[in-house]
Parts: C-alpha cells; structure tokens; sequence
C-alpha cells in the first residue's frame, strides 16, 4: 500500500510537470526515505547500541560481547572481568569495533575493544532487583555481569530499558555462602558513563549528618529506632547528671 501510494503520487507529479521524470533508482530511494521515516515516526523509543568511542586493551579472560570490565591491578593497558570485588576499577563494556564511531587500538595480541563512552548492549541480572530504565549499573557477584545498583558504588552506566523476569533467561550462580541462587540473566541497553553512584539516603526521622555518624561509629548501617532509644536514654542521663550537678552546687553555697 504505501509502495502504490508513492509511485501513484510521483506519476501524477510527472503528468503534470513533464519535465519531472524521476528514473528507477530515484523512486526506490524516495521510497526507502519514506518506509524509513514512518519507522522512525512509529519506533520512537527505539535505542540503537552504537558507542561514540572504544580503545583497545588486552585481556588474558575470555570475554563476551556485552561483559563489563575492569582495569586489571597495576596496570592502565590490560582488563578483566568485572565483578564486586574488583568494582572500583570498573573501565567499561566489551563490544565489538564495528559498533563504535571511534576505535582506538594498539595492534597487540588478546585484544579485546571496550566501550567507554555511548550506548552499547551489557549483560546484566537480576540479583540487585528487576532493572528500569534509568537504573545505575554496576558489577555484580557473577563474572562480566551487571546488575542494578543499590548502594554506594561505582557504576558503568544507566540502563535505557527493561531486564525482568519475562525478557531474560534463568541461570544459577552459587553466593559468597555457597548456596545456589537462581537469577535472571539478560542484555539491556546502557549509556556508558563510568563514575560513582551516591544512593540516595531513605528518609527517616534522623537528620542525615546524625546517620552518618552513628553509621561510621557503628560501623554498619544502623536502623532508626535503635538510634532513637540511644537518642531517649542519653537525654534522661544529661538530665539526671545535670540535676546531680546543680544539687551539689546549690547545697555547697547554701552551707
């Protein structure tokens, strides 16, 4: 139907403007132009995996399309897979050349080209929580696999769709305990940025700045009731010392 409707309109055009005489490849071109255009129209949320820039770095682990990587300890030329316990080196996402605008490489062997910079599909889980677009990204237990960011961390990114229970695949994985979980493992696309992400403090009724306190004296993050009954018993023991005080002033002048 819209093939008919442009050649249609393009005969007209000719009929009444002899001069105008569109050849073959004119009209298969307006007509690619067009199914193009509608498409856009049609797709607008559509997030195409092309990265703005790659460099090359050398890796000794063999690594997936869509793995995030680490900078290997000591080193600004060589990765490995990403994981939690090697978070704060988080450098980017595995991809391939051909998806990135601007490839940097050194011409050495086992290399592999990292996405720094740009859109670029990463393999990411469930362990952290469904993921939505918008979420932060970071390195999960799993090796090269991301996953939802939920504390204060380094990130690779923000996810520009969905992952959830209905648009990946199941996979198991044993914990840091050793026992076996269940998670779902799927590709989103993400912006790459790598920085740190600071989560948001849920709100209670305890200042912040005191939060932060208790939690660096603590040495965890305390709940708020533990905090208020701390709050409640230091206040009655100024009060009971202030009182002691003040009676063993008032009875010296007395005397």
């Amino acid at each position: 139907m819209l093939y008919l409707s442009i050649i249609r309109s393009m005969n007209k055009l000719t009929a009444r403007h002899s001069q105008f005489k569109p050849s073959r490849a004119a009209k298969a071109t307006l007509l690619l132009v067009a199914i193009a255009s509608i498409a856009y129209l049609f797709t607008p949320n559509l997030v195409q995996a092309i990265t703005d820039l790659s460099q090359s770095y050398t890796s000794a682990d063999k690594l997936s399309l869509g793995s995030m990587v680490s900078l290997k300890g000591g080193t600004t030329d060589q990765v490995i897979a990403a994981t939690s316990n090697n978070a704060d080196g988080l450098l980017g996402v595995v991809i391939d050349a051909g998806n990135s605008q601007l490839s940097i490489s050194t011409g050495k062997v086992n290399q592999v080209q990292v996405a720094t910079d740009g859109v670029a599909q990463v393999l990411v889980s469930n362990i952290g929580g469904d993921i939505v677009k918008g979420d932060h990204i970071t390195s999960s237990p799993i090796v090269g696999v991301g996953m939802k960011a939920t504390t204060n961390v380094r990130i690779v990114g923000i996810a520009q769709g969905d992952l959830n229970g209905s648009n990946g695949s199941e996979k198991k994985y044993t914990d840091s305990n050793g026992v076996e979980q269940t998670v779902v493992i799927g590709s989103v696309p993400v912006l790459v940025n790598t920085s740190y992400y600071f989560k948001e403090p849920d709100k209670t009724l305890i200042p912040s700045a005191l939060q932060n306190v208790v939690n660096t004296i603590a040495g965890k993050s305390v709940s708020t009731l533990p905090i208020i009954i701390s709050a409640v018993i230091f206040v009655v023991m100024l009060i009971v010392v202030v009182s002691i005080v003040y009676t063993m002033i008032r009875s010296s002048i007395i005397s």
